[in-house]
C-alpha cells in the first residue's frame, strides 16, 4: 500500500541521482552505512544528514536538511518512525521531489502529508533491495 511498484521504480530511475541519507553517519554497523554505498554503486550522489555533519562515502556531511547548499531530489530517511514525520515536513520544505522511508520506519500521517504535498513517497522498504531487481 505505501510501496508501489511503480512509484519504486520512479523514484529510482527517473527522480532524480541526489540522495540526502538521514542518519548517516561513519558507523559501519549501521543501515544507512551499506545502503549509502549500494546507492552509491548505482549512481546516485548521496549526502549524508546527521547531527555529526561526518563526511561518509566521500561526501561531505550535514547537520541537517535546511543546510544542505543545493538541491536534493530524494530524501532516505533512517530514523526511527517517532522522528520521520518531521524528517518528512523537512523534505517538502526543502524542495525535495521524493522521499523514501526505510524498512521499518512508519508514519502513516507523513505519508498522506508528504503524498498531499506532491511528492512520491515510499515507506517500510528498502532501495538497497529494490534496486538491483529494476534489471
Amino acid at each position: 500500500m505505501y510501496a508501489d511498484a511503480e512509484t519504486i521504480r520512479k523514484i529510482l530511475t527517473e527522480t532524480g541521482d541526489t540522495w540526502a541519507v538521514v542518519g548517516l553517519s561513519n558507523n559501519e554497523s549501521r543501515a544507512a552505512h551499506g545502503v549509502a554505498r549500494v546507492l552509491q554503486k548505482y549512481g546516485k550522489r548521496i549526502v549524508p544528514v546527521h547531527p555529526k555533519a561526518e563526511t561518509v562515502h566521500g561526501e561531505q556531511g550535514y547537520a541537517s536538511l535546511g543546510e544542505i547548499p543545493f538541491p536534493v531530489d530524494v530524501v532516505d530517511v533512517f530514523v526511527n518512525s517517532e522522528l520521520a514525520g518531521s524528517v518528512a515536513d523537512e523534505a517538502v520544505a526543502k524542495g525535495a521531489k521524493a522521499v523514501w522511508f526505510q524498512l521499518g520506519v512508519i508514519d502513516e500521517d507523513a505519508y498522506d502529508r508528504t503524498r498531499g504535498a506532491g511528492l512520491d513517497m515510499v515507506m517500510d522498504r528498502c532501495p538497497a533491495i529494490e534496486i538491483p531487481q529494476l534489471g
